[in-house]
């Protein structure tokens, strides 16, 4: 017996068969979002579990409903009204929510994700239907223990946590954070094979610095201003010891916090709790994967690239660390690596004589590399960069709508025939460069990818997929390997793993596409190979507690373990005392 719930386990019965044995029945049973069949429970189930009279008769299967909900979704007069749908869905009928999501990845990832949950985070007070996840705010953090026992799944592994600070590309959101890790779980276990019974979104809500929202009669959250300083670590200290008391083999995922607690929150608990950060760590390696994979196109050595990242947040930061991290793997010196990266924040490039927070300074340029250097002002700005360093591939995570202009890229493509250009900041809305008129700048030679979804490009008498690089194709994988190896830590080389598990991914099964990423209707496909392999790595760093397994053994392990949204027949047992 596998225990997931006070009011129901997983069992076997004699033949091995699955089974979901519950302790409700009646219409409980049908409130109950994991438990909830619809149409498709047997006529034996209707007799058995009290529900015979509550149903429309006709016993339908999972593929009829699966169609049904699917047309309704499709009438959906908007995409914020389409995200309503799913998630009025995913409230009173789990298995359901999940097998449709699975069968139509392709068409559902924008509204579950980006962009359409960037307008649902900003509109969440007023569109608030159903709870779901932990909430924790000063209110309640002293008893963060007890919260924790509140929540129905006894068996939690994967926590995304948000305090709603930087959400996206567009800031404080306050509570309405919330649906930003309510939406990266449903990729975990759609994409990912995490069971959605061990799963917890949360809200780290300490407040928020927009007055509108405090000011608003119909703004759910904690109206005060955010907590800072040892108030704010001690409130996220409460939560760790929450979590560790109730789930000590969860793992962490921070999520949309701000840059200036990003970085030092992920240092002060990664040791302390299995956690990691997908907006410095995640968006570092899936950027890292599509730039190995555009040299492997080109023909070119990675170490020979010259890279300039626009933007200095901490996305900005996580890629500078990853392409860093990637250059020694191709056998580099850590100060060779460094000196091949160019990061930019709103002043110009980074350099060391120059002020900056702690997190950038690793990757500031030595002012006396740029001695012969011809720029105008205290700093080298973007195209002074470029035309200086010989940059050959840049990486937007700036949230500056249009920054890789048409001078820009040209720019770019001087120095190198294959220019690299990612516009990776979301929502679409903010990203740095149309894909059309950068395959256009350059005779069709650019390789772009973008962070979010954008349609193909006709250049040439060719049809040009735009690659998404999009972090769906790391954190899934990389959260449900470090489940199945029992991680105590997720390490830098797990990380780095992943990003080169998809890389080598796309190199086998797309080597001859025109997109840098694989379509996101294969993210299963994807996270479980990225799982497999951050398995392996786990065990190569000391910090698996499973027993060791080789690649295809953590291949079959990752595909075995792998939930699936599909009905288990239901047998009522006697309540637990």
């Amino acid at each position: 017996m596998r225990r997931v719930s006070p009011l129901f386990d997983v069992v076997r019965d004699a033949t091995g068969r699955e089974l979901l044995q519950v302790y409700v029945d009646g219409i409980e049973l049908l409130r109950l979002t994991m438990t909830n069949k619809g149409t498709a429970f047997t006529q034996e189930e209707r007799r058995n579990l009290r529900i015979d009279g509550l149903l429309p008769p006709h016993v339908s299967t999972l593929d009829d409903q699966v169609a049904i909900a699917l047309a309704s979704f499709r009438r959906a007069p908007s995409d914020l009204d389409k995200y309503q749908f799913l998630r009025a869905l995913q409230e009173r009928h789990e298995v359901l929510f999940y097998a449709l999501l699975e069968r139509n990845l392709k068409e559902f990832l924008p509204i579950v994700y980006t962009p359409t949950v960037g307008e649902a985070v900003q509109k969440f007070s007023q569109n608030y239907q159903f709870p779901r996840g932990l909430s924790f705010s000063p209110h309640n953090i002293d008893r963060s223990e007890q919260v924790c026992q509140n929540f129905p799944w006894d068996d939690v592994r994967m926590i995304v946590a948000t305090d709603s600070s930087a959400i996206l590309g567009i800031g404080d959101q306050g509570y309405g954070g919330l649906a930003i890790s309510i939406g990266k779980l449903a990729l975990y276990t759609a994409g990912g094979g995490v069971s959605p019974m061990h799963t917890a979104p949360v809200s780290l809500d300490v407040g928020t610095e927009r007055t509108d929202l405090i000011d608003d009669p119909g703004y759910l959250g904690v109206r005060q201003r955010r907590l800072k300083g040892e108030e704010y670590l001690a409130f996220f200290d409460r939560f760790v010891a929450g979590v560790k008391a109730r789930w000590p083999k969860a793992i962490i995922q921070w999520e949309d916090l701000a840059k200036e607690s990003a970085f030092s929150v992920l240092e002060r608990y990664r040791k302390v709790h299995p956690s990691f950060n997908d907006d410095i760590q995640g968006t570092g390696a899936v950027t890292l994967a599509g730039v190995l994979e555009a040299c492997r196109r080109k023909g070119t050595k990675y170490t020979d690239e010259r890279i300039l990242v626009y933007g200095a947040g901490a996305g900005g930061v996580g890629v500078a660390w990853a392409l860093w991290m990637g250059l020694q793997r191709e056998g580099l010196s850590p100060e060779d690596a460094a000196a091949r990266i160019f990061v930019l924040d709103s002043k110009g490039l980074l350099t060391d004589d120059r002020p900056c927070e702690d997190y950038k300074k690793p990757f500031a340029q030595k002012r006396g590399r740029l001695e012969n250097w011809k720029f105008a002002g205290a700093n080298p700005n973007l195209l002074e960069t470029i035309e200086n360093a010989g940059i050959t591939t840049i990486v937007g995570l700036s949230g500056q709508a249009g920054a890789f202009d048409e001078t820009v890229v040209k720019a770019v493509a001087k120095n190198t025939d294959r220019p690299v250009v990612f516009a990776l900041s979301n929502p679409t809305s903010i990203c740095e460069a149309n894909p059309a008129d950068v395959i256009a700048w350059t005779d069709g030679k650019a390789m772009v990818a973008t962070g979010s979804p954008f349609p193909s490009v006709e250049y040439g008498g060719k049809t040009i997929p735009i690659g998404q690089g999009n972090n769906a194709f790391i954190f899934p994988g990389l959260g449900f390997g470090s489940i199945l190896a029992d991680a105590k830590e997720i390490t830098d080389g797990m990380v780095l793993e992943a990003s080169y598990a998809l890389a080598d991914y796309v190199a086998e099964k797309h080597g001859d596409s025109l997109s840098l990423y694989p379509p996101v209707d294969e993210l299963r496909a994807v996270s479980l190979e990225v799982a497999a392999r951050v398995i392996l790595q786990a065990q190569k760093d000391g910090v698996s507690q499973r027993p060791s397994l080789t690649l295809e053994g953590a291949r079959q392990v990752a595909k075995q373990k792998a939930w699936k949204a599909e009905y288990l027949p239901i047998v009522k047992a006697a309540r637990r005392e």
